[in-house]
């Protein structure tokens, strides 16, 4: 996991898109190759510095709950090998950070589910006593598990911009009502059994995103990442306490770290000192083994 891939240069494919983080390159009409890079955003600006294995780590993890949530919903993987979809000489890109996957049509929100009163969540409560759009009872307290998780979709952003959080009428008004309602059904009930999984394993998952496609026969279809470090909020269980944010497996100490170090949050992100991208790439290290073992 030394060696960080900031960027992939595969040749035999054509890319159709880079993202913040994945690579995306057309296999065929029916399928794509995703390469998970170690590039880094936050605050939707990808940053200089790549945190090495954090791609692998992404893969591993979202490969996992794929399998693990497949009764649910049926999701994105093809099960073919990506080393044999490049040429022989590209295989070292792809090794360990890829995925096969249908071409689907995606829904134009992202699913966001929270389970527990923190971030923009919390600092919406503050000032409304509501999470976008949604009445909270009165008291509740910063970190505390919410009564019930909440469904809290956004629309996706362009590279650089940002994510922007609807209520679910503005949802039913993109996707449709029948559709918003299977989206939202779909999204707590991968979150509720995500979560109560993870609680074994000694992480609390305090809000997830989601995104979904579409196949040809309109089959809803769990695509993208699924509660990976970089989707998700981890928190470990043996230091979470009502009433103050608790150190996380996620991406959020390099927030953090890029918060005090007086950055504008606009582009271009500062370089990263070497003991803060070793300390996030364990970050993400820990959180795979203490969910997968």
């Amino acid at each position: 996991m030394t060696d960080a891939l900031f960027e992939t240069s595969i040749k035999s494919l054509p890319l159709i898109h880079k993202g913040k983080v994945r690579d995306i390159y057309a296999v065929d009409d029916r399928c794509m190759l995703i390469v998970a890079t170690d590039r880094l955003s936050a605050f939707d600006v990808v940053l200089p510095s790549p945190i090495p294995g954090k791609g692998k780590v992404l893969t591993a993890v979202a490969d996992f709950w794929f399998a693990k949530l497949a009764h649910i919903l049926p999701n994105q993987l093809t099960g073919i090998v990506p080393e044999t979809v490049v040429a022989p000489d590209e295989r070292n890109q792809v090794n360990g950070r890829a995925v096969v996957v249908k071409r689907l049509k995606a829904l134009p929100v992202e699913a966001i589910v929270r389970g527990y009163l923190v971030g923009s969540g919390w600092a919406d409560y503050q000032k409304t006593g509501a999470v976008c759009g949604i009445r909270l009872p009165a008291g509740l307290k910063q970190a505390e598990k919410l009564p019930e998780p909440l469904f809290t979709p956004s629309t996706k952003a362009a590279l650089g911009a940002h994510d922007e959080n609807i209520d679910f009428g503005q949802c039913e008004k993109l996707l449709g009502a029948a559709l918003a309602g299977q989206v939202r059904n779909a999204a707590i009930a991968l979150y509720k059994e995500a979560a109560d999984y993870a609680l074994t394993r000694g992480i609390i998952i305090a809000d997830t995103k989601f995104e979904f496609g579409l196949d040809a026969a309109g089959t809803l279809t769990l695509i993208d990442e699924v509660l990976t470090p970089d989707s998700s909020r981890f928190w470990p269980v043996d230091q979470y306490q009502v009433g103050s944010n608790p150190p996380s497996f996620d991406k959020q100490y390099v927030r953090d770290w890029l918060t005090d170090s007086g950055w504008n949050k606009q582009a271009p992100g500062p370089e990263l000192p070497a003991e803060v991208a070793a300390r996030t790439a364990e970050k993400y290290r820990e959180a795979l083994l203490r969910l997968i073992g």
